[in-house]
């Protein structure tokens, strides 16, 4: 389905980069797409450095320390993936069903590229797919679901382009 909206803001970035806005919108919408979501859902994003990120962390999951990528569901999901969307909840103003909220550290993603000798668009694309999976309530919260989840995102990675390695 195409229709689905993803809105950017930056924090904390001097460099407004539009190829990081193109990357992120392709991830979300190819992720969105091989999950068969068929209502027009909403995905908003922010880019922001370790320091704005290691604030929302500290806020939201008391750890006082950046991480790479934050995912926040606005929707409740009774199994992972689309078919386990429980009751939506859309907006009443536009229709839409906003999906959730990502905040991505650039920084952090730069420096993961380096350490697992991939480009910044790859870490980049795969930190969105699998934030965008946890919008769909897919976890790691276990042996299992951590495969599956990391099987779903070398899936989508490689339908977008991306050689797949095994990070």
């Amino acid at each position: 389905m195409t229709g689905h909206k993803v809105f950017v803001k930056y924090s904390n970035i001097k460099e407004k980069d539009h190829k990081w806005f193109l990357i992120i919108e392709q991830a979300i919408l190819k992720t969105l797409a091989i999950e068969a979501v068929d209502l027009l859902c909403v995905v908003n994003v922010l880019i922001t450095d370790d320091n704005g990120i290691s604030g929302y962390n500290k806020e939201f999951r008391k750890i006082d320390k950046a991480t790479d990528v934050l995912s926040f569901p606005m929707q409740s999901f009774s199994k992972a993936g689309w078919e386990g969307l429980n009751e939506p909840e859309f907006d009443e103003d536009t229709g839409d069903l906003p999906l959730g909220d990502i905040i991505i550290s650039m920084e952090s993603a730069e420096k993961q590229a380096i350490e697992n000798n991939n480009t910044v668009e790859y870490e980049t694309a795969y930190l969105m797919i699998h934030s965008t999976l946890h919008l769909l309530g897919y976890d790691h919260y276990n042996e299992i679901s951590e495969k599956q989840m990391h099987k779903k995102n070398k899936t989508i990675i490689k339908e977008m382009g991306f050689g797949v390695n095994d990070q």
